[in-house]
């Protein structure tokens, strides 16, 4: 396994360049190597306007989902260089968990790894985890498993299938309704710096195959946390999966459900019913 480190979080824009302009002839098996940064420390303009565009409130820890704001540069390095075997271009984020293992303060210096883990096949292609684990004083508070399907690629052979489910309970009543706008994407880049052209803009998400730009999968999940803010266990584990494509702009509707200490939730298309994201928060 090799480790190496980086000095700085990589600009991602020259990432998805990289990514798109290396994208063909990929293939192989997953890199061993992890990428980290030491000694990062979060900077309090960038996460009050995390928390402006999620709908947190502002506070002196964390929101559980804010460190994958910190690692997913990392990720993404990870995913964009040639010997990565799937093309980033249209990947999609299908599933995400979060272990919060205790509240992180804003102020925490903290060390972050990246590595990328379980190739797996799917009906529509492949897909592919990319793990994340934050630490502070050698311990580790935060990690995370993103599950990202590359359609019409193939998993190695003897890969297993992939692993995208969540059992929620019935979640009939909705207790909010929200309308996205049509820049929710663009607004949401600009704080993460996601820029993947899928969240952007019509016809940038239309060389990809989607009828209009979709929502990141990560802020629909902070959007749901964020409605449930004064609520949430100190410590905790939120397991989501992306169902259908929020299209942009959208009205749906979060319902959630009491269960076990946590909650389940649920994001809805607000007109068809469609499930955007189904997912689990529990106390650890």
């Amino acid at each position: 396994m090799a480790r190496l480190e980086l000095t700085a979080a990589p600009s991602m824009p020259a990432l998805f360049a990289k990514a798109a302009v290396t994208a063909r002839g990929r293939g192989g098996d997953l890199p061993d190597t992890r990428l980290t940064r030491t000694g990062v420390q979060v900077d309090a303009a960038d996460l009050a306007a995390y928390a402006r565009v999620c709908g947190f409130p502002l506070a002196d820890t964390l929101p559980p989902t804010y460190p994958h704001m910190l690692t997913f540069p990392l990720q993404l390095a990870l995913m964009s260089d040639r010997s990565f075997p799937l093309a980033l271009p249209g990947m999609v984020h299908v599933r995400n968990r979060v272990d919060a293992l205790r509240p992180v303060r804003a102020g925490e210096v903290l060390d972050l790894e990246v590595w990328a883990e379980r190739f797996a096949r799917h009906r529509s292609g492949a897909t592919v985890d990319l793990c994340a684990s934050v630490s502070t004083g050698g311990a580790e508070v935060w990690r995370s498993r993103s599950t990202y399907l590359a359609r019409g690629a193939r998993a190695p052979e003897g890969a297993p299938e992939a692993d995208l489910a969540v059992e929620v309970a019935d979640l009939a009543r909705p207790v909010a309704t929200w309308r996205v706008p049509d820049d929710a994407g663009r607004r949401y880049a600009r704080v993460s710096g996601d820029v993947n052209p899928i969240h952007l803009s019509a016809l940038t998400a239309k060389a990809f195959g989607f009828k209009r730009a979709i929502a990141h999968g990560m802020w629909v999940k902070a959007r749901a946390l964020a409605a449930l803010s004064g609520r949430l266990p100190e410590a905790m584990t939120v397991d989501v999966v992306f169902r259908k494509p929020l299209f942009l702009p959208s009205t749906v509707q979060l319902a959630t459900a009491q269960v076990d200490g946590g909650w389940d939730l649920a994001v809805r298309n607000a007109t068809s019913g469609a499930d955007h994201l189904l997912g689990t928060v529990r106390p650890r």
